[in-house]
């Protein structure tokens, strides 16, 4: 078993596999995500929950749609567990009845997508944010605030907003408006990735006293030239939180077993904060 942080009455593992990949959103190319559609048959998702249990990843980040859900079913019916993060889909009608969905799919907490909460958030409709939330929290469960802003970090602090979590980005890909996968149907190509970004997410991420899952830590594969810069991002990123946060990271497991690989990095790194 990984190394844990508390969230609500939760244990979870301080790293978390992330569900990008397995949603076929690569944040590189239409011809990536579709590598990833295709990797990601039924049989290999559910394999790759299985692995993380294997590795001591007790913890998955994954969308909130019905196709996800399904799955999810399938693998607690053949006998899994493993504890799940929902995320808020873009893509449906009802915010309302996909937060339902979610909840009675059995998952453990639930955060407001973060591409979402920019765009109300640069709008100032900070009121609409709330009241998503809000939504979120009468159903009992963790209440996320996703975002790839540090500044939404620091004004949801300031304010005092309900919420559990904070989900947050190490790049600024909000920088510009930006519309999900899940919407357009098209790649997210072109966003910027700029690592000048890194150190004032972690930075706001050490300010705040409530959890932060910090994510795309390797730049969505930017930062995966060897894995000795694969581990120096892990390295990074364990002396850049706080010792109640986590990391999340999608995995791509088609020609090497990412899970483990990024379990011992884990371990390595948080073996080194000490």
């Amino acid at each position: 078993m990984l190394s844990t942080m508390s969230l609500g009455k939760y244990q979870i593992s301080r790293l978390i596999v992330g569900g990008n990949p397995i949603s076929g959103n690569s944040h590189v190319s239409r011809a990536m995500d579709m590598d990833m559609e295709d990797y990601f048959t039924c049989d290999r998702i559910k394999k790759t929950l299985y692995r993380c249990g294997e590795c001591g990843v007790n913890t998955v980040l994954l969308r909130g749609d019905r196709h996800i859900i399904r799955v999810l079913r399938e693998f607690r019916a053949e006998g899994g567990n493993i504890q799940w993060l929902g995320q808020t889909t873009p893509e449906s009608i009802s915010y309302e009845g996909n937060v339902k969905q979610i909840a009675a799919a059995g998952a453990i907490s639930m955060h407001h997508h973060g591409t979402v909460t920019d765009d109300l958030f640069k709008a100032g409709k900070y009121d609409e944010l709330k009241r998503r939330l809000l939504e979120i929290r009468k159903t009992g469960l963790l209440v996320g605030l996703g975002t790839h802003m540090p500044e939404v970090l620091e004004y949801a602090e300031e304010h005092n907003w309900d919420v559990d979590y904070y989900m947050a980005c190490v790049y600024n890909i909000s920088r510009i408006d930006r519309v999900s996968s899940a919407i357009t149907g098209k790649a997210n190509e072109e966003e910027p990735f700029f690592d000048e970004d890194i150190p004032v997410m972690y930075k706001a991420i050490k300010s705040v006293s409530k959890p932060c899952l910090a994510f795309k830590i390797l730049g969505a594969s930017r930062r995966c030239q060897t894995q000795e810069t694969v581990k120096e991002c892990f390295n990074e990123a364990f002396r850049s939180i706080k010792p109640s946060d986590a990391v999340v990271v999608g995995v791509y497991p088609k020609a090497m077993d990412e899970i483990a690989i990024n379990a011992e990095y884990t371990r390595q790194a948080i073996a080194g904060v000490k």
